[in-house]
């Protein structure tokens, strides 16, 4: 069994994983580059280690919660990283967003070590990790997963074994899809309605009761409609995970117009400066569009 757990990434999510993993049981092992995400999590109840190496040697399992490719494999296979320095249950958890090409190729290479590398990113926002119910994707060796089953319960409502290495990588990338061009019709909807002199509010509330519902319209539609631009997921994220759908796609031969445009209107966001708003504050994009053809008709609620 783990019982001694190394975590390394307090971010937006990973500081609220890492909360419940202590609510949990497990005595947690953490390290950032962010001293004061450190000291939060120590003053939750966790230890503090001054290096990767130090999480590793202390820890039965390690548990990544990191921004983007480069530092994962920065974090595991760079100097002083997990690999030179395993837990002692030789199994490492990555529940970041990360590229499923690397994901593959880390699981292989760390195999030949005898380490288990599972890919098990998240689904469900900074919400579903304070409230432990993230939907978590895993891709990577059946007896790792079943050893991993306790860490991954304390975060997730949903886990699910979904194949080998890069598999749990490519479920989120299809999840991040979904996801951003869910926002992107929802930022048109709101965009007519406000246009027409709807009132935004009970366009929300119907809508929410017929067959355009959905997860976005439920937690992101109420900032959309204030046009509160504050961050959760921000949109620098959203563009980071977006450009690893188009890097799969254009491996596999796969083409996505519809990613295509969302990709370029969360590029268009950050070109005005907000990629660090919200992911919902791609509705600025259409309020530019807005401005550019005309003044705004009619007034929302």
């Amino acid at each position: 069994m783990i019982k001694t757990l190394g975590f390394i990434g307090l971010g937006t999510m990973g500081r609220h994983m890492a909360a419940n993993l202590i609510k949990a049981g497990f005595d947690l092992v953490v390290h950032d580059v962010a001293p004061d995400a450190v000291r939060a999590a120590v003053a939750a109840g966790a230890r503090a280690a001054g290096s990767v190496a130090q999480v590793g040697e202390q820890s039965d399992a390690v548990v990544l919660m990191l921004p983007n490719t480069p530092d994962v494999e920065s974090v595991v296979q760079g100097d002083g990283g997990l690999q030179r320095h395993p837990p002692a249950r030789r199994l490492i958890i990555d529940m970041s967003t990360i590229s499923p090409v690397a994901a593959r190729r880390l699981g292989a290479e760390l195999a030949q070590d005898g380490i288990a590398f599972l890919d098990a990113p998240v689904s469900g926002g900074p919400i579903g990790a304070r409230d432990a119910r993230l939907t978590i994707m895993v891709g990577g060796d059946a007896q790792a997963y079943q050893l991993a089953g306790p860490v991954l319960s304390a975060m997730g409502s949903t886990v699910t074994h979904v194949g080998a290495s890069g598999a749990g990588q490519t479920l989120k990338l299809c999840n991040q899809l979904i996801c951003g061009i869910n926002i992107q019709a929802i930022c048109e909807a709101l965009a007519l309605a406000r246009a027409a002199g709807v009132d935004l509010q009970l366009l929300r509330q119907v809508l929410l009761g017929g067959s355009a519902a959905s997860w976005m319209l439920d937690k992101l539609g109420p900032a959309m409609i204030q046009r509160d631009t504050a961050a959760g997921f921000r949109i620098d994220l959203m563009l980071k995970d977006l450009k690893l759908v188009q890097e799969l796609a254009f491996d596999l031969s796969v083409p996505l117009p519809a990613t295509s445009l969302v990709t370029t209107q969360y590029l268009d966001a950050r070109a005005h400066g907000e990629g660090v708003n919200g992911n919902q504050a791609l509705f600025t994009v259409y309020d530019r569009y807005a401005r550019q053809s005309g003044p705004e008709k009619g007034t929302s609620a």
